[in-house]
């Protein structure tokens, strides 16, 4: 249904992913990647979790957050990059399982504005997937911007 303006489209993705120390740190993986797509994969680690051993409620908006910029990266032009400018997160369960899979597609894409829901499962160690939390985000197209690292960490100004 969606059509990409960058036919390296994957592995464009796959760098700019490979890039991100925060998801290298909590160990994500990348493990679909289609045009106006994506899945992030995230195993089950006790750092992540909050006092009850759920998923923290930070951890899963850290994880749709990274899930709809790589869904909406899927279609941008070879000459630009993603930035998330609003994000609503809804909880609808405790994050409990083995596996928590962030799942994106594409709502609306616009030339500058794109519109993307993600959803977050947890799979247990049999294979059952539960709903636990779903996100609408608000992401911008920054055309001439790269997507390697902008920031000094000595800067107080930013580029935007």
């Amino acid at each position: 249904m969606w059509q990409p303006q960058n036919p390296n489209y994957q592995v464009r993705c796959q760098d700019s992913f490979s890039r991100q120390p925060l998801m290298a740190f909590i160990g994500a993986i990348l493990a679909k990647v289609e045009p106006g797509v994506c899945e992030i994969h995230l195993p089950y680690r006790k750092e992540l979790t909050q006092q009850h051993g759920y998923l923290h409620g930070g951890s899963m908006a850290m994880l749709l957050d990274a899930t709809a910029g790589y869904t909406a990266f899927t279609l941008i032009p070879e000459d630009a990059t993603m930035l998330t400018v609003e994000s609503k997160l809804n909880m609808l369960r405790p994050g409990i399982g083995s596996t928590f899979i962030g799942a994106g597609q594409i709502i609306k894409a616009g030339k500058t504005l794109t519109i993307v829901q993600a959803d977050l499962y947890a799979v247990s160690d049999t294979g059952k997937k539960n709903h636990c939390a779903t996100s609408i985000q608000t992401l911008m197209t920054m055309v001439g911007m790269s997507d390697e690292h902008q920031v000094n960490n000595n800067q107080l100004e930013t580029k935007i």
